[in-house]
């Protein structure tokens, strides 16, 4: 029998683990990404866009940069607080409040275009926060995501990272959202049109030793595991982190230089 795991207690949880590091720093290294979702997205000046886990804001703005009006909603206020200072730094205009994906606070149909990066992937009640993301588009508008693949090396990671801090039985991997197939599942109905490109991004780091250190300093998801280890484990973790550095990397200059799969998906809501 299929374990039920206890979703809120899971997203109370999330919450406190994205809330460690610095997602911010990690952010940085993708902003391409969101100005490529953009695009797939044909975001429009004057357009209702929402960017649902927008984090330290990136889609947002990338949004933004297009003269479209934008609220961006996350469940870290100090990632929120991030993204209205980068909003004021680059001269933009944009909006972000509390909010979370499986709730989102806006009525029915309430937005031209809904996006998310690498964000409503991580939600612990997959359907619900599907259904949310219906539910605010307006119909004859769009859904645009990046997510993860489970093949991709961030797939790999998180598949590496749950051997440490295996997560709750019965809870969906966030890299089906990755997949055509689940996404389909997920819409449903509630689509009239989906298109699902498998996108390549390449990350740049000065060394496996660097990106380790990095992403256990600043990427909550990864600090946390190591904080939860003994000293043995932090270490055979680190190992097994560089292991899969050197299966994908394709630089031999003692850098790194990885490419990443995600799925980059626009949907029509019908």
């Amino acid at each position: 029998m299929t374990a039920t795991p206890d979703l809120l207690a899971v997203k109370e949880r999330q919450r406190q683990v994205w809330s460690m590091g610095n997602f911010a720093q990690v952010g940085n290294a993708i902003v391409l990404i969101s100005e490529r979702l953009c695009e797939a997205a044909d975001v429009r000046s004057g357009e209702r866009v929402l960017d649902v886990a927008t984090g330290s804001g990136n889609t947002a703005l990338a949004a933004a940069r297009r003269f479209a009006l934008v609220t961006g909603v996350d469940y870290v206020p100090a990632l929120l607080e991030q993204a209205r200072k980068r909003t004021e730094a680059e001269l933009l205009t944009a909006e972000f409040q509390v909010g979370d994906a499986e709730d989102l606070p806006f009525p029915d149909a309430s937005f031209d275009v809904v996006l998310s990066t690498f964000g409503c992937m991580f939600a612990p009640n997959q359907e619900k926060a599907a259904a949310e993301l219906l539910r605010v588009t307006r119909p004859g508008g769009r859904i645009a995501m990046a997510n993860w693949t489970p093949d991709s090396y961030v797939g790999r990671l998180f598949m590496v990272s749950g051997k440490y801090a295996p997560p709750p039985p019965g809870l969906r991997p966030p890299s089906q959202w990755g997949t055509e197939e689940r996404l389909r599942e997920l819409c449903g109905d509630g689509i009239s049109k989906l298109t699902a490109n498998r996108q390549v991004f390449t990350f740049h780091y000065p060394s496996p030793d660097f990106y380790v250190d990095f992403m256990r300093t600043y990427f909550g998801p990864t600090k946390n595991t190591f904080e939860s280890l003994d000293a043995g484990g932090q270490e055979s973790l680190a190992t097994e982190i560089r292991a899969l550095i050197d299966e994908f990397n394709r630089a031999d200059d003692g850098t790194v230089v990885i490419p990443a799969t995600y799925l980059e998906v626009v949907a029509v809501r019908r």
